[in-house]
């Protein structure tokens, strides 16, 4: 818990919590949340698909995923007190975001000198705006009932983020694995407030993804082995952002030009039609990172991509890592049809490169 750990929490009768959750709904709006739920801590029944996908080694190098064991089901040993587990959704297309975005994001991936990146990852870090306004949110709650004791997380610690948004009315779970909603597809992020307060319990919804299998289909990798099992160690997601080493000759040209995440699943999805604007300009892309070129972005020295990620979810893969993708998208541009400009680029940087940057450029070259 918090600083308020170790203290008793409120007594507070079931009229009074009811209305106090409505309150909270009040207030998670004005702080840019979509919706709010509540959630059990018994998530028993999720610990044998959590082990079976540990065990198969789908987890790839994260290793966090292991290091907590089964804490990740088991919130009240994660956070001591835990009653509840307060779940918030927060919508992250940017506020210009056109009608047809999805067919735009679909013809940039079929631009190979072109670089793209998750729409989500093109603004603000969505830890840092989500862990302010979780804190925020608990801090009126503490106004309201007098202090308590509370944990925030946002794709921060062991926490089961989907298995509580969907017992909690947030969603259910696609058969990619991320959270759906009837009325707001899956672009959007998640956080959790682990509280020790008895909060009523949210009504979980049905799953409503049918017979479809669009999302499986269209993964460039094949990662979705299975519905609602996916292979890290094959995701788009996973190669460029979590993973630190030489991305494997088999994927590299599946990967396209995708620098930084992979949306696919997602611009696939029906129900994303429903996908809604954030209210927040915190996610509203920045300017090099709405379609940047591969030329404009590899010309980026260590300096200036310290400079122009500042506060942003991409500073954390390191400028390594991300000339690493650059160099593995180049070279498909350059297996697409030959650029002149591209294959200069690359020449040029290969003295000065790393061992790890090195090895991707003579791939990128050896065409």
């Amino acid at each position: 818990m918090n600083e308020e750990e170790g203290l008793d929490p409120p007594t507070l009768d079931p009229q009074t919590l009811a209305e106090l959750l409505e309150q909270l709904r009040g207030w998670a709006l004005g702080l840019g949340f979509s919706q709010i739920g509540v959630a059990d801590i018994d998530l028993s029944s999720a610990e044998p698909g959590l082990l079976a996908w540990l065990e198969a080694g789908f987890h790839g190098q994260m290793h966090y995923m292991q290091a907590h064991g089964l804490k990740r089901a088991r919130p009240a040993e994660l956070v001591p007190g835990t009653l509840r587990v307060l779940t918030a959704r927060m919508d992250y297309l940017p506020r210009n975001t056109a009608s047809d975005w999805q067919a735009i994001e679909w013809q940039g991936l079929a631009d190979p000198q072109r670089a793209q990146l998750s729409i989500y990852a093109r603004g603000r870090d969505y830890h840092k705006v989500l862990r302010s306004r979780l804190q925020q949110l608990a801090s009126k709650l503490a106004a309201a009932v007098g202090p308590f004791g509370h944990r925030v997380f946002t794709d921060s610690a062991p926490v089961l983020e989907v298995e509580l948004a969907a017992r909690s009315g947030l969603g259910w779970r696609g058969k990619h694995t991320l959270t759906l909603h009837r009325e707001a597809g899956s672009m959007f992020f998640l956080g959790e407030i682990y509280v020790d307060l008895p909060l009523p319990l949210s009504q979980a919804v049905s799953a409503h993804c049918g017979q479809c299998t669009a999302c499986i289909a269209v993964c460039p990798t094949q990662a979705i082995v299975a519905p609602y099992r996916v292979d890290a160690r094959r995701c788009i997601s996973y190669l460029t952002i979590e993973h630190a080493g030489p991305i494997p000759l088999a994927l590299r040209p599946l990967i396209g030009n995708r620098i930084y995440g992979c949306d696919d699943c997602q611009l696939i999805c029906p129900w994303n039609k429903f996908a809604h604007k954030s209210s927040l300009a915190d996610f509203d892309a920045r300017d090099g990172l709405q379609a940047p070129g591969l030329l404009q972005l590899w010309a980026w020295d260590e300096a200036e991509f310290l400079r122009r990620t500042e506060g942003s979810a991409i500073r954390r893969i390191g400028f390594e890592r991300w000339q690493r993708n650059l160099a593995v998208a180049i070279g498909n541009a350059l297996r697409a049809a030959e650029q002149g400009d591209l294959r200069r680029a690359l020449q040029q940087s290969r003295a000065g490169a790393g061992d790890l940057v090195g090895e991707h450029i003579d791939w990128a070259l050896a065409t």
